[in-house]
């Protein structure tokens, strides 16, 4: 028997011995350096590896293993279940921090969006209580109490919702049918890695929310005045304002409209004829992780809770007018 075929017997009997030990990984490494073009030994070493967690080089033998078959299954769902690992799993620099860096973007990109939520629950949370703290949110608390509503904080634990796939997101509490004040975070496939901070209108009927039709109907209103508030006193401001803050505007499921220059974002939003089409309507900030600032800020807890603070008091007043302008 030559060498390749007793490697080959040896490591199957560890596979099914569930031994993916020190010793598997060394057999599959000396069948890889006889046959480089097994990718049956290629996929049991990416295992092997998987299990000792050394994501990275799991990944790699992975990878070689489908570039060899792209019809290998096995290969392709380890890939899968190694990706996921290695985003739960961080990094002593990645422990260090304190918000989003690219481990919870990577969780987001991995997991399904509820499940994302719960994984990701106690790093919002503790964004939350941030944002909670600040006099803006006591601010828009305090205003929306005179308006009736019953809420005592502006986020609760339970503000995180799972939007499609690569997003989530969260608005104000019971600000379901309001002007929100929102927090969205999207990776693959959704879109590149990145965090949104501003006013958006959900104005779809969609959902399991009650009184979904007057609900619709009162949120189109919101916008309406929105659009009169930025029409007559706010277009210059605010295209100002997004030019030096990297704001853009958002519609429907389409992602940042980073193409459109500030003043042809705000044109839009006071031209746009058909909300309800539309959907979603959204304007603010937006942190990409592929800029090495806003990548800054986002894995700093207190930067990004200072920004989500300063985002919300420079809109505060365009939200105002739009959540109590009855004209």
């Amino acid at each position: 028997m030559d060498d390749a075929v007793r490697l080959e017997a040896q490591a199957v009997g560890l596979m099914k011995d569930g031994d993916f030990g020190d010793n598997a990984i060394r057999v599959n490494q000396s069948i890889v350096a006889l046959a480089p073009q097994n990718d049956r030994a290629w996929t049991r070493l990416g295992r092997c590896l998987m299990e000792q967690r050394r994501f990275d080089d799991a990944i790699e033998a992975l990878r070689t293993a489908l570039s060899l078959n792209r019809a290998n299954t096995v290969a392709t769902n380890l890939l899968n279940e190694v990706r996921k690992r290695r985003a739960m799993t961080p990094t002593a620099a990645e422990r260090a921090t304190t918000g989003f860096t690219t481990r919870e973007f990577a969780v987001l990109e991995t997991h399904a969006p509820a499940d994302a939520c719960a994984a990701l629950r106690s790093r919002l949370e503790l964004l939350f209580d941030a944002v909670n703290a600040t006099a803006i949110a006591t601010r828009i608390v305090e205003t929306r109490q005179r308006q009736g509503a019953p809420s005592t904080k502006l986020f609760h634990a339970n503000s995180c919702h799972a939007g499609d796939a690569g997003h989530i997101y969260a608005f104000h509490h019971g600000g379901r049918w309001e002007p929100q004040f929102n927090l969205g975070w999207f990776a693959p496939p959704s879109m590149s890695s990145c965090m949104r901070i501003g006013i958006g209108f959900n104005l779809t009927a969609a959902g399991r929310d009650p009184d979904r039709e007057d609900g619709q109907e009162r949120a189109l209103r919101y916008f309406e005045r929105f659009q009169r508030s930025v029409a007559r006193s706010w277009r210059n401001e605010l295209a100002r304002w997004m030019a030096a803050n990297g704001g853009f505007i958002q519609s429907g499921a389409q992602p940042a409209s980073t193409s459109l220059q500030p003043e042809q974002g705000v044109d839009w939003i006071v031209n746009c004829r058909h909300p309800a089409a539309t959907g979603w309507i959204f304007v603010g900030r937006w942190l990409f992780m592929e800029r090495s600032d806003d990548a800054a800020i986002l894995r700093d807890r207190s930067a990004l809770a200072r920004v989500v603070d300063d985002t919300f008091r420079t809109l505060y007043p365009l939200w105002l007018a739009a959540y109590t302008d009855a004209s």
